[in-house]
C-alpha cells in the first residue's frame, strides 16, 4: 500500500548530490590490481583454486581481501556454478534455511556439461562458453582483453559514478565489482523488480544503458527505479542472422546484498557491458545453458525452487478496495456483483478490517468478529472465498490495560528485530510505533502461526493471505520509537487518502469536461486528452551500503547505490537493525519479504492441512514463487500502466513467480470507464486477476458502468472456459518451472522482429492476446508470429487472420472486445459452460477446441486433479493428437474425472466430412455440423470419458 501521503520522516537525511556521489566514486577502481590464480585443484565436479591480490590494495570502497577462494561446480549438464568468496568466509552468504538449493552433485558433469569454465591465471579472469558451439562468443567474459581500454561515459548525465573506468575483479568488505562483455546485438530480459521505460527488453542502446538497483523499497511504482523486489537474474537471447541460429542462456548472482547492475553500450563500442557493483556478500554466480528461453526459466526454477501449486479458485476474479468501511459495505459489493451477474470468486479486505490498524484483528464496531465470520461462511456456502490483508509490523505497546496478544506473546518469545544494543527496534507504521518480526529467531514461526490461528478462530476465516508492506516498510527513519512516548496514538503522521484534508481529486487521465460534462468520464466516442504520461520517473543517485563484519561502516559506507529513496534506511528498517545471531539488516534486507512469505506458507499448511496455500505478496526475492504469488504494487490509473502491466507479468515469469497480476483499473488516482473496460479485459488473461483501488478515489468495481460490466462478463467467461488450460500451465510450472505466460519470441526465437514486442503476449504456447493499450481507439495493431508459416485463428469467430507480408494486421477492437487468437496446431481442453464461480464451472462438462495446422496436425495436453490437495494426491494427463482426419484422445493417471467431454470443435477441416465417428461409433448427422467459411467441424451431444485409455474421433 502506498505510503507517500505526507510522510513524517524522523531524522535528517544525509543528502548526497551528484557531485558528491561522483567524488565518492573517484577513488579510481581503475587502480585496483585484480587477482592472480594459483593452487588449482581438480575435483570430481569441477575445480577449486586460490586467488591472491595481484598488487597493492586499492581499498576503493572498503578494505581489499588479500586472499579469495574460487569454486567451480558443474552441477548439471545445463547449470554451472562459479563461487568467489573471501577465504576467511567473513562475508555474508545466504543460508540454506532461507533459500534451499539442490544437493551437491554426486555425478560428474565436467565433461558432459554444455557450459565450460575457462580462465586466465594472471590477472585472473574467466569466461563461459558452450561445448556445443565452442566458436561462438562467450556467454560471460570477464577478460580485460574483451573489455574497453578507455573509461565509459556516465549512464546518467552528470553522475560520474555511473561511468565505468575499471574492469578488474574488485573484492572488498564493502564493495565487490565484476564486469563482463556482451555482444552488441544481444537481448537481455529480467533483472528487477523494475518498470523499465525501455520495455520488457532491457536498454542496451548504443551510447545508453540502464541501472538495476537491488534494494527492495515501498514505493508507488516509479519508472526506472528500484521497486519492491530484488532479482539479480537475467535471460539473454542471441540471434545470428547469417546462420539463423538462436540460443538463450541465463545468469544469476545469488546474493541478498544491495547493489547496482549496470547495463550499457559505450559510444563506438565493439561490445556491450554488464557490471556488477555489490555492497556486500560474495560473488556466487549460476549460469544456465538453455538453449531455449523456456528452458532457461525452467533451469532457474530448478535451482531456487519451483512455484507452489495453485488451486483453481485462485484463478477466479478477485475484488478489493481500500475503503470498504464495514463488513456490511463489503457484503454489499458481493451482492452488487451477483446482481450484475459479474462472476466474483474472492472478496478481499484492506486495512479497513483492522481494529486500530493492528494485524490479526477486526474492528469491533465496523467489522465485529461474529459478523465477519457469518459473512465469510456465507461466501463459502456460495463457493466463494475471502482474503484479508496482513501487514509487516505489529504495534509496540506499553500500557498494561491494552491487551494485544501478538505483541505480548512475541515479546515473551523474543521474536522481534533489535537495535545494536539489544533493545527492541521500534519503527512506525499504520498502528503507530511498531516492532518487526525477526524471521531468523527460533520461535518466530511458532508465534506467527499461532497469531494466524487465533485470528481465524476469532472470525476472520481466511482462504488465503495478502502480505503487504513487507520490504519491510516503516514510515520513519531509524528506531524512532527509542526514547519516545510509546503510548502516543497520534503517530504515524500520515494523511490517508480520502480523509478530510486529503481527498483524491485528480481527474481521470482522459477526462474532458467539454465532452463528458462536469461529472462524467470520457467515453470511446469522446475527445481524448491523454498524453499517456506516467508517474515521475528518473533515477535518484543517493543511498548507502556496507558489509556486515566488524570494522565496517553499516550506515554510510563509501559506495552509494542508486536507491530511489536515497539513504537505505528511508521507508524501511535501519541498516544496522539486528537479527538473531547478530545478522545486520543491511545483509538481509532484500530477503525480509521472502522470509515472511515462507513463514506464512508454512503456517497455512499447518492451519489448512492438505490444501494449497494462496498468498499474494508485494516484496519478492529468488524462490518467492515456491511460497507465494505477487501483485505488481501500487500502480496508477493511467494508460501507460495498463501497458506496464504486461512487462511486469513477463518479468515475473523469468523470476519463476508466475502467479502475478496488476491492480486492475489502477490503484492510485481515479480511473475512468474506458480505461477500466480495457483493463478488465486484459487482466482476464493475466494469471492473477484482481480489481483494487485506493481509499478516496472513485469506485471502480466493474458493475459501476454498464459497458464495463458487459466487457467483464465476457472476459471472465472466456477466462473460466480456459480454466483447464490455466491449470495445465500452472501444473507444468509447479512440476518443471515452465512459464505460463510468454513473450512472443519465446515460441519463435529466430524472428528478430519479436524481440522487443511487449504489447502482446502468449498464454502458454497457443493463446495470443492483443489488448488495446491506448484510449479512444476502436482498432489495434497486432503482429502474428510465424512469418506466414503458422495459422492464427480468431478465438471468437474462428476465422483465419490475414496478416500482411511482415506479419502484422489491423484488428477491429471496439470497446468491450479484446482480441484473442488460437495458434494453428493447438488442442485446448475447455469448460463448456463457464458459470458464476470456478467450482460451478468445474462441475460442468468439457469441450475441446482443436485448431489444425495446414498439414492437419494438432497437439495438446491437459492436466487434471482435484484442485485442492497439496501436493496433488492423484492426477490425470489427457493428450490430444490429430493427424490425417483423426483425433486421438489418450489418458493416463489415477485421478478419476467425473465430467464428460461433450463438445468438440475442430478448425481447419478442409472439406465437409461424409461421416463422423467417436469411439468407433458413427454419429447421427444431427450431432455434428460443418461450416464451410471457417472450415469448422462442430460436434455436440457426445459423452467422451476422459478416463478411457484412448478414444478416437475421425471424420
Amino acid at each position: 500500500m502506498l505510503l507517500a501521503f505526507g510522510l513524517c520522516v524522523v531524522g535528517a537525511l544525509a543528502e548526497k548530490t551528484l557531485v558528491q556521489r561522483a567524488a565518492s566514486f573517484s577513488k579510481n577502481v581503475s587502480d585496483c590490481p585484480g587477482y592472480s590464480l594459483h593452487a588449482v585443484e581438480a575435483t570430481g565436479t569441477g575445480l577449486t583454486a586460490q586467488l591472491s591480490l595481484a598488487g597493492p590494495a586499492c581499498n576503493a570502497f572498503g578494505t581489499d581481501y588479500q586472499n579469495l577462494t574460487i569454486q567451480v561446480t558443474y552441477e548439471t549438464e545445463t547449470r554451472l556454478r562459479v563461487r568467489i568468496a573471501d577465504s576467511e568466509d567473513s562475508q555474508y552468504t545466504i543460508p540454506e534455511s532461507v533459500v534451499s538449493r539442490p544437493a551437491a552433485p554426486t555425478t560428474s558433469f565436467t565433461n558432459s556439461s554444455d557450459l565450460v569454465f575457462n580462465f586466465e591465471p594472471s590477472p585472473f579472469a574467466f569466461w563461459i562458453t558452450r561445448r556445443s558451439s565452442p566458436n561462438s562468443a562467450p556467454l560471460f567474459d570477464t577478460r580485460l582483453s574483451a573489455l574497453p581500454e578507455t573509461p565509459i561515459p556516465p549512464v546518467i548525465t552528470g553522475d560520474e559514478s555511473t561511468a565505468l573506468d575499471g574492469f578488474s575483479l574488485v573484492f572488498e568488505d564493502q564493495y565487490l565489482q565484476l564486469t563482463s562483455s556482451l555482444p552488441l546485438d544481444t537481448n537481455i530480459y529480467g533483472l528487477g523488480e523494475v518498470i523499465a521505460s525501455s520495455g520488457f527488453r532491457r536498454n542496451l542502446a548504443v551510447g545508453g544503458g540502464s541501472i538495476q538497483t537491488l534494494w527492495t523499497r515501498d514505493v508507488g511504482d516509479p519508472v526506472d527505479g528500484n521497486l519492491y523486489g530484488s532479482h539479480p537474474v537475467y535471460l539473454e537471447h542471441r540471434f545470428n542472422e547469417t546462420t539463423n541460429e538462436a540460443q538463450s542462456h541465463g545468469v544469476f548472482l545469488f546474493s541478498s546484498s544491495g547493489g547496482d547492475i549496470m547495463l550499457l553500450t559505450p559510444p563506438n563500442a565493439k561490445q556491450s557491458l554488464v557490471q556488477y557493483r555489490m555492497i556486500g556478500g560474495i560473488l556466487d554466480f549460476y549460469f544456465f545453458s538453455g538453449p531455449s528461453p523456456v528452458a532457461v526459466i525452467e533451469q532457474y526454477g530448478a535451482l531456487v525452487g519451483l512455484p507452489s501449486w495453485i488451486p483453481p479458485w485462485a484463478f477466479g476474479f478477485h475484488l478489493c478496495r481500500w475503503g470498504y468501511t464495514s463488513v456490511n459495505d463489503t457484503m454489499e459489493q458481493v451482492q452488487a456483483m451477483r446482481a450484475a451477474n459479474i462472476p466474483l470468486e474472492v472478496m478481499w479486505n484492506d486495512i479497513d478490517l483492522y481494529h486500530a490498524f493492528r494485524d490479526f484483528t477486526s474492528d469491533p464496531v465496523s467489522y465485529p468478529g461474529e459478523e465477519v465470520r457469518a459473512f465469510i461462511r456465507d461466501l463459502a456456502a456460495n463457493n466463494q472465498h475471502y482474503i484479508p490483508i496482513l501487514d509487516a509490523a505489529v504495534p509496540h505497546l506499553t500500557n498494561a490495560s491494552d491487551v494485544y496478544a501478538p505483541y505480548s506473546k512475541g515479546r515473551e518469545l523474543d521474536v522481534f528485530i533489535k537495535n545494536p544494543d539489544n533493545t527492541e527496534y521500534i519503527g512506525q507504521v499504520w498502528p503507530g510505533y511498531t516492532v518487526f518480526p525477526d524471521w531468523f529467531a527460533n520461535a518466530t514461526q511458532e508465534w506467527w502461526t499461532e497469531a494466524m490461528k487465533n485470528w481465524s478462530d476469532g472470525g476472520v476465516e481466511f482462504s488465503g493471505i495478502w502480505l503487504d508492506m513487507n520490504e519491510a516498510s516503516s514510515f520513519c527513519q531509524g528506531s524512532c520509537g527509542t526514547g519516545a512516548n510509546l503510548n502516543d496514538t497520534s503517530v504515524p503522521s500520515v494523511q490517508i487518502p480520502g480523509t478530510p484534508g486529503n481527498p483524491v481529486t485528480d481527474y481521470p487521465e482522459c477526462y474532458d469536461s467539454s465532452v463528458s460534462g462536469p461529472s462524467g468520464n470520457i467515453t470511446i466516442n469522446g475527445t481524448s486528452t491523454c498524453t499517456n504520461s506516467s508517474s515521475p520517473s528518473g533515477l535518484s543517485v543517493r543511498g548507502l551500503g556496507a558489509g556486515a563484519q566488524s570494522g565496517v561502516d553499516l550506515n554510510s559506507p563509501p559506495y552509494v547505490i542508486h536507491n530511489g529513496f536515497g539513504d537505505l534506511s528511508v521507508h524501511t528498517l535501519a541498516t544496522n537493525a539486528t537479527h538473531a545471531g547478530g545478522i545486520v539488516d543491511l545483509d538481509v534486507h532484500n530477503m525480509w519479504g521472502l522470509m515472511e512469505e515462507k513463514a506464512t506458507h508454512l503456517a497455512l499448511q499447518e492451519l489448512q492441512p492438505g490444501k494449497r496455500p494462496v498468498i499474494i505478496a508485494r516484496s519478492t526475492f529468488p524462490s518467492t514463487g515456491k511460497w507465494a504469488g505477487h501483485w505488481l504494487g501500487d500502480n496508477y490509473s493511467k494508460w501507460e500502466y495498463l501497458y506496464y502491466n504486461i512487462q511486469g507479468i513477463l518479468q515475473f515469469q523469468i523470476f519463476n513467480i508466475p502467479f502475478v497480476g496488476a491492480d486492475t483499473c489502477g490503484f492510485q488516482g481515479n480511473t475512468d470507464e474506458e480505461l477500466c473496460n480495457r483493463w478488465m479485459q486484459l487482466s482476464a488473461f493475466a494469471p492473477f486477476f484482481r480489481n483494487h483501488n485506493q481509499r478516496g478515489a472513485i469506485s471502480q468495481e466493474p458493475y459501476r458502468w454498464d459497458n464495463v460490466a458487459k466487457a467483464s462478463r465476457t472476459a471472465i467467461s472466456i477466462r473460466y472456459s480456459l480454466l483447464p488450460y490455466w491449470m495445465t500451465l500452472f501444473a507444468n510450472a509447479s512440476m518443471r518451472g515452465t512459464p505460463p505466460v510468454r513473450a512472443l519470441w519465446y515460441e519463435f526465437p529466430t524472428e528478430s522482429e519479436l524481440f522487443a514486442v511487449d504489447r502482446q503476449f502468449l498464454v502458454g504456447a497457443d493463446v495470443l492476446v492483443t489488448p488495446v493499450l491506448r484510449p479512444n481507439v476502436s482498432s489495434v495493431e497486432g503482429i502474428f508470429p510465424g512469418r506466414g508459416q503458422v495459422t492464427w485463428r480468431d478465438f471468437y469467430t474462428h476465422e483465419v487472420v490475414k496478416a500482411s507480408s511482415n506479419g502484422t494486421a489491423t484488428l477491429s477492437a471496439p470497446l468491450g472486445h479484446i482480441n484473442v487468437h488460437i495458434r494453428g496446431g493447438a488442442a485446448l481442453l475447455m469448460h463448456a459452460q463457464p458459470a458464476y464461480t470456478t467450482t460451478e464451472t468445474r462441475g460442468g462438462p468439457f469441450s475441446l477446441l482443436v485448431s489444425l495446422e495446414s498439414h492437419s496436425n494438432a497437439f495438446g495436453t491437459a492436466y487434471l486433479d482435484d484442485g485442492l490437495s497439496n501436493p496433488p494426491a492423484e492426477s490425470r494427463t489427457v493428450t490430444f493428437s490429430s493427424t490425417a482426419n483423426e483425433l486421438k484422445i489418450s489418458s493416463r493417471g489415477t485421478f478419476t474425472v467425473d465430467q464428460k467431454l461433450e463438445e468438440l470443435t475442430i478448425l481447419g477441416v478442409s472439406k465437409k466430412p461424409s461421416k463422423v465417428s467417436v469411439g468407433g461409433k458413427n454419429l447421427q448427422k444431427s450431432s455434428w455440423e460443418y461450416g464451410t467459411d471457417v472450415q469448422e467441424l462442430a460436434i455436440s451431444g457426445v459423452s467422451v470419458d476422459l478416463n478411457s485409455a484412448e478414444t478416437v474421433v475421425s471424420w
